[in-house]
């Protein structure tokens, strides 16, 4: 009989997703309970022939026939890939910058990013249920490799909108920010799309470096101020950044091709993008531990404050996140989210997690205050 779990000596979990683990795993002689996710076996036949495959999982990994044939007859579960899609649905990371703007150079509708967008504005309203299962599958790959990269790490969301021009003192802000809160230890995730996004990842990015290259790399974006009138151009700007200074500061995006329009910034090392904005939102802001800044935005960044804003509401055993709102006028005049905010946290465990501030300057003092209530009353 098949075991449930990988049999000693294999990779630390079920899941092998390079063939250095795969090289690892058959040195056991069987794949029982491993699950391979888009593992290009094609140069493995004789391994594969000499294994024992029964309980195993195959997601998308490419084999030679007389492999397929045995690990098939041998009673694995064989998930085939799918031909002609611009994206692999069983993929077993997250994506890179350059993985998503492969080929930019020949225009951006050329590239992975731009056609999977395609793809997804011609079959998302077709009631095609092949389409719909290649998106969840996808986005249920994407999720447990966003888990993965994650697991021990102290993340601060960064919300803000996408509208916040290059070259603008607010863009700057933003970057600074990222840089800090970079600096201090915590993980950077963002939305993964412009404007404030992009910021914070830019600031993430130029944390290792010398604080003269933050100023120097926003003069090069600057120069595409805007993902519109050209997307190509936008994105040549944030490459040029990255050629000059290599091996930046690890940061996350987490956008969706449901806002396929706002192309994803090329600032964050992992991006985990989705096709389902709701599946994007929540685990976007459920996986942000240490706390969220909300930079001045509109429907996108009110709707991520209230969805965070929710589960802390209902906490009752464990300690709310903190929230941290940046810029006064803009979230009691503009947008008067803040003191329906206010109204919901009163008398409720929230009300000590919850911060106001005027300016971007204040917000990681305003962070590491919530967090050092929270531990105190934790």
């Amino acid at each position: 009989m098949p075991t449930n779990s990988p049999p000693p000596g294999g990779p630390r979990d079920s899941e092998i997703e390079t063939l250095a683990e795969f090289d690892l795993a058959s040195a056991t002689g069987s794949l029982a309970g491993y699950r391979l996710q888009a593992v290009d076996l094609t140069d493995r036949t004789a391994a594969l022939l000499d294994l024992d495959p029964a309980g195993a999982v195959f997601l998308g990994c490419p084999m030679e026939p007389a492999a397929l044939a045995h690990v098939r007859a041998g009673g694995a579960m064989v998930f085939p890939p799918v031909p002609y899609l611009p994206f692999d649905p069983y993929r077993g990371t997250l994506y890179t910058p350059e993985a998503l703007y492969e080929g930019l150079p020949a225009g951006y509708e050329t590239t992975p990013d731009a056609r999977a967008y395609e793809w997804f504005q011609r079959t998302r309203a077709d009631g095609d249920i092949l389409a719909s299962m290649l998106r969840s599958i996808h986005d249920d790959a994407v999720s447990d490799a966003l888990d993965e990269l994650l697991t021990g790490e102290r993340v601060v969301g960064v919300m803000g909108g996408h509208a916040m021009a290059r070259g603008k003192d607010a863009y700057a802000g933003a970057a600074l920010l990222g840089r800090t809160l970079a600096r201090s230890g915590l993980t950077v995730a963002t939305g993964g799309g412009p404007g404030a996004m992009e910021a914070a990842n830019l600031g993430a990015y130029t944390a290792p470096f010398g604080d003269e290259v933050l100023g120097e790399a926003l003069r090069i974006a600057a120069k595409a101020p805007l993902f519109t009138p050209s997307i190509g151009d936008w994105a040549s700007a944030a490459f040029a950044v990255r050629e000059r200074w290599p091996d930046g500061g690890a940061s996350v995006g987490i956008p969706t091709w449901f806002y396929g329009h706002e192309p994803p910034n090329a600032f964050a090392s992992h991006i985990a993008k989705y096709f389902a904005n709701a599946v994007r939102e929540d685990g976007l802001l459920a996986r942000c531990t240490a706390g969220v800044i909300f930079l001045p935005g509109a429907a996108g960044t009110v709707q991520e404050i209230f969805d965070n804003a929710t589960p802390n509401y209902y906490e009752s055993r464990g300690v709310p996140t903190p929230m941290v709102l940046v810029n006064r006028e803009h979230w009691t005049r503009d947008l008067p989210t803040w003191p329906l905010l206010e109204a919901l946290a009163k008398d409720r465990p929230m009300a000590a997690r919850i911060a106001l501030v005027d300016s971007v300057d204040e917000a990681p003092a305003a962070l590491a205050r919530l967090t050092a209530t929270a531990s105190a009353t934790g």
